[in-house]
């Protein structure tokens, strides 16, 4: 029987599991991470952005996960990866953040793994057989061809519907973005010296400015797309919200661009991907939201031939849903 494992028990790969749980999907029959098992399972239980997990979650000494009904066999893997091959692993699910780079990915192969799904962005296309966004281009998966799959970024998969509705509708000549986006983990509580010197001031009291690596994945689905953009950290803990302002190919109206969201929110291929919301709303309206990217339509302003198109989505929450969904469709084609 073919089996999944889940690689990094963070902030992603809670949320995948308790998603995978509530959706009847792929479970995995390993979870490995560096960290002890009770305090992962608490972390599970009780989550600061989410409240408390609707299912009973306990341990079975430092070796077994249990969430309702399920038991979960956990791997401490903190000095290395584990054997996927003995396992009888077939698809890891990297939510590490290490795994950017193809020799991080590859050791799940050279481990043993047949497939490795990597939650974030590749550092180059280089670095990954393909990069699959549900709604966009997922069914172009090839079990011969993509044993390396990136999904990009949450902000990647926010952006991407944007522009396949507009490229689809009215294309796109160039553009630029801006992402304000919820502190993270790989910033500071407190000011300390850090590698990149912004995140070296308080995420909780800082507005700070960032790089994205949305733009380069998504030219990595359309490589002559010509979008770039940035980030900037702000003190919410989920939530965020993406700008993209765009020079189109056909002239277009507010109106119409917005008729043309409405109108993909609605077919079969952006189901449960994309959204609208035709009200005036906060970030606190879409914290829980599993949709990639919620179109903010009294945002949608155009001047001359610049539009402007505002897209929220719950960084956390929403590209989880993304990321078990994918896991779900590889591992039935493998």
């Amino acid at each position: 029987m073919k089996k999944i494992a889940l690689y990094g028990f963070g902030r992603i790969g809670r949320q995948f599991l308790k998603i995978a749980v509530k959706n009847n999907s792929v479970l995995p029959s390993y979870i490995a991470d560096i960290q002890p098992l009770p305090t992962l399972a608490a972390l599970l239980s009780v989550d600061t952005n989410y409240g408390r997990w609707e299912e009973s979650v306990s341990t079975e000494g430092d070796s077994v996960l249990k969430i309702g009904n399920h038991a979960i066999n956990y791997v401490n893997s903190k000095t290395e990866i584990p054997d996927w091959g003995a396992l009888g692993v077939d698809m890891v699910v990297d939510c590490s953040g290490r795994a950017s780079t193809r020799a991080g990915a590859q050791a799940h192969i050279d481990r043993g793994a047949k497939y490795v799904l990597i939650s974030a962005p590749s550092k180059s296309l280089a670095d990954c057989d393909a990069v699959l966004l549900k709604g966009i281009n997922l069914e172009q998966f090839s079990p011969t061809d993509h044993k390396i799959i990136s999904m990009g970024s949450c902000t990647t998969n926010a952006l991407a519907v944007v522009v396949k509705v507009i490229l689809e509708n009215f294309g796109i000549q160039y553009g630029l973005f801006s992402t304000v986006h919820s502190y993270t983990n790989s910033q500071s509580l407190t000011d300390q010296p850090m590698k990149d010197r912004r995140d070296s001031w308080a995420a909780a009291e800082n507005i700070i400015p960032s790089s994205s690596g949305a733009a380069r994945a998504l030219q990595f689905i359309w490589k002559d797309l010509k979008i770039t953009g940035k980030a900037y950290r702000i003190p919410t803990k989920t939530g965020s919200i993406a700008e993209l302002n765009l020079i189109t190919e056909k002239d277009c109206t507010v109106e119409e661009v917005n008729e043309a969201f409405r109108k993909a929110a609605k077919t079969e291929q952006l189901k449960g991907v994309l959204d609208v919301l035709e009200e005036e709303w906060t970030s606190a309206r879409i914290v829980g939201d599993p949709h990639s990217s919620l179109i903010d339509l009294p945002l949608t302003t155009k001047e001359g031939n610049l539009l402007s198109v505002a897209a929220w989505y719950d960084n956390e929450w929403g590209f989880s849903n993304r990321l078990a969904e994918t896991a779900d469709y590889i591992f039935k084609r493998i």
